[in-house]
């Protein structure tokens, strides 16, 4: 099975994140987002990855890990320092269900906990979204509480640096 490549998503990625976005399975994900796509890929800001994930050359999906303390739209809210958030789907339904985001996902949380000061990363998926909040408890999240964001009831989850090496060592 190939493996999955996070490089920097660029302006060149704009048609295809637009095409992604309106895509029936990650509308069903993002209902009411508008990623900015032209202003955001152009903002090179250090509290910001925004990845796409290619299989073979292929890109198939999207991945962004923020500092949610130095966001300077607060989306989180106020937060202390020592947390990530990140944000991912598969935008090509014909690579879903093979893997390839728990891929993703292991490779961003390897990128978060290389950072000796990050004790956490917290994820937002819509509370009706249980197939993500499956995916997400699979990888050792847990839920902290249920909160909306503008109009998106979301489960907000957590994985703690201490649970995440614990089954990254196969010990937890």
């Amino acid at each position: 099975m190939s493996g999955v490549v996070l490089r920097p998503a660029t302006a060149a990625d704009v048609a295809l994140l637009r095409r992604w976005d309106e895509a029936p399975h990650v509308v069903a994900s993002d209902p009411t987002d508008d990623w900015q796509w032209e202003t955001e890929l152009g903002r090179d800001v250090p509290w910001r990855a925004q990845l796409i994930a290619e299989v073979d050359g292929v890109p198939i999906g999207y991945l962004e890990i923020i500092d949610p303390a130095r966001d300077d739209e607060q989306y989180w809210g106020p937060c202390g320092p020592g947390l990530r958030a990140i944000d991912i789907w598969i935008g090509e339904a014909a690579y879903l269900g093979q893997g390839h985001g728990t891929r993703m996902m292991r490779q961003a949380l390897a990128r978060c906990f290389a950072d000796p000061d990050v004790a956490a990363v917290v994820i937002d998926p819509l509370a009706s979204n249980v197939d993500a909040i499956r995916f997400y408890q699979r990888l050792g999240f847990a839920l902290v509480e249920h909160r909306w964001f503008g109009a998106d009831h979301c489960a907000v989850h957590r994985l703690d640096r201490a649970t995440w090496a614990a089954r990254a060592t196969g010990s937890g």
